[in-house]
């Protein structure tokens, strides 16, 4: 028999179709070139209109976790007070980057599986004055979505002064999410993940207070994630501070045509239907879907194994990347009792299904039985809705 395709299920990097894939194997020209400067000039010009974004937009050779730092070290300084929101592990990777700055750090900690709330922010900020307050839109380690939107609109009521950090590196490109509108001041992302782009670019957008509060401070430490240095080539794509990712930048100018051409808010409508379709699909064989609800993800799932399945984490993930579908371990709280699995980016019908399907061959494999075609039946009845 062939060797299974692995079908890429993990919270990202997501699959990366074809026409993004060309994109990436064009032959790469000088950062100068009229052109690509043209393509990256398209690209800001797309993120902010796209995203509501009257400040700034940054395309930085990077990753998530950078564009998390270049958040941190351009609205704080030394002693300035900061809330971190965590729903889970990436929730709390914020902590350490803060007192490394010497921030004055206090966590907002929720049980895992649930989300914090307008209430319960609002709570913490009444105790004492805080500069920044950061939230993780969608929190990989729980499948946990926060009410962004929710959260931005209490802040700017009752506590306007505050800075909102939005981590959207799970989110951005899958769930709904607007810079000015939700009153967000500092909204960072990736490109391995709802972009379908592979990793590389760090993504940030910076309201026009944010991007005052970096003019407002002397030079920062920070020398490569500064605002300062970036804006110059952020405005005119053909000036140079660190060499752009040329490549990685035509694939995401390729990425935003495809969500041009789906609607961005029918892209956002489709993540929660695959999300609502795949879990009821994996429910039906006796998998728990970690997250609670109202709170579950659009762009990823943690699945929780059935009770009394006896299922062995290692080897059923192991039978299912040999089935097809490579997904992630958990972790933390959940670590050895579930895998994530991601359904975001451009994933279409195909991948849906042959991803359940894998599951069900895996069950079988490591001794769990299952009615073969029920998790694939539940999922097809709700794709021939769509």
């Amino acid at each position: 028999m062939l060797p299974t395709n692995k079908l890429v299920m993990i919270p990202g990097p997501t699959p990366v179709v074809r026409s993004i894939q060309d994109q990436m194997a064009r032959e790469t020209v000088a950062f100068g070139d009229a052109a690509f400067v043209a393509d990256f000039r398209d690209v800001l010009t797309d993120m902010k209109a796209m995203w509501k974004c009257s400040g700034e937009a940054f395309v930085v050779a990077g990753s998530g976790t950078m564009a998390m730092e270049m958040a941190v070290a351009n609205i704080t300084k030394r002693g300035d007070r900061i809330l971190i929101c965590s729903n889970g592990f990436f929730g709390d990777r914020f902590i350490d980057m803060c007192k490394r700055k010497g921030l004055e750090t206090d966590v907002l900690s929720v049980e895992w599986g649930t989300s914090v709330t307008p209430e319960l922010v609002d709570a913490k900020l009444s105790e004492k004055k805080y500069d920044v307050v950061t939230v993780t839109h969608v929190e990989t380690s729980t499948g946990v979505a926060a009410p962004v939107a929710k959260i931005g609109e209490m802040l700017k009521k009752k506590h306007p002064d505050v800075l909102y950090v939005v981590d959207g590196v799970a989110a951005t490109g899958g769930v709904e999410q607007y810079v000015d509108p939700m009153g967000i001041d500092v909204l960072l992302s990736c490109s391995q993940k709802a972009f379908g782009v592979a990793p590389g670019l760090a993504l940030l957008w910076a309201s026009e207070r944010a991007v005052a509060k970096r003019k407002s401070m002397a030079d920062i430490p920070e020398s490569y994630v500064d605002f300062e240095k970036w804006l110059p080539v952020m405005h005119d794509p053909s000036k140079y501070w660190g060499t752009p990712a040329i490549n990685l930048i035509w694939a995401l100018k390729e990425s935003i045509r495809i969500m041009k051409t789906e609607g961005l808010q029918e892209r956002f409508d489709r993540h929660v239907r695959q999300a609502a379709m795949f879990d009821a699909a994996l429910e039906s064989i006796g998998f728990e879907v970690a997250a609670k609800n109202p709170c579950r993800a659009p762009t990823l799932s943690v699945y929780l194994y059935p009770k009394g399945s006896n299922l062995d984490d290692a080897a059923f993930r192991k039978a299912l990347a040999e089935e097809g579908a490579q997904t992630a371990g958990c972790l933390g709280a959940y670590a050895g009792k579930g895998f994530r699995m991601g359904h975001m980016g451009n994933v279409d019908k195909h991948v849906l299904v042959s991803a359940i399907a894998a599951v069900e061959r895996a069950c079988v494999r490591c001794g769990y039985s299952i009615e073969f075609g029920k998790a694939v039946g539940t999922l097809q009845k709700g794709l021939v809705k769509e």
